[in-house]
């Protein structure tokens, strides 16, 4: 491989590290103002269940 070569694939690992790198943000449903915030286990059984409809069985 050349040099150019090397060089091409070293940015590219370093903006696909960077991608990995960020986190997701946490998005919360907001329907109404007046009900309390979504516990944190809500939003992980949430993720996981949207993950599972995804899915075919």
């Amino acid at each position: 491989m050349s040099k150019s070569d090397d060089q091409k694939i070293a940015a590219l690992a370093k903006k696909n590290a960077a991608k990995a790198a960020k986190p997701k943000p946490t998005r919360r449903r907001q329907y109404d103002d007046t009900l309390p915030p979504e516990r944190e286990d809500d939003v992980d059984l949430r993720d996981f269940f949207s993950e599972m409809k995804k899915r075919e069985f």
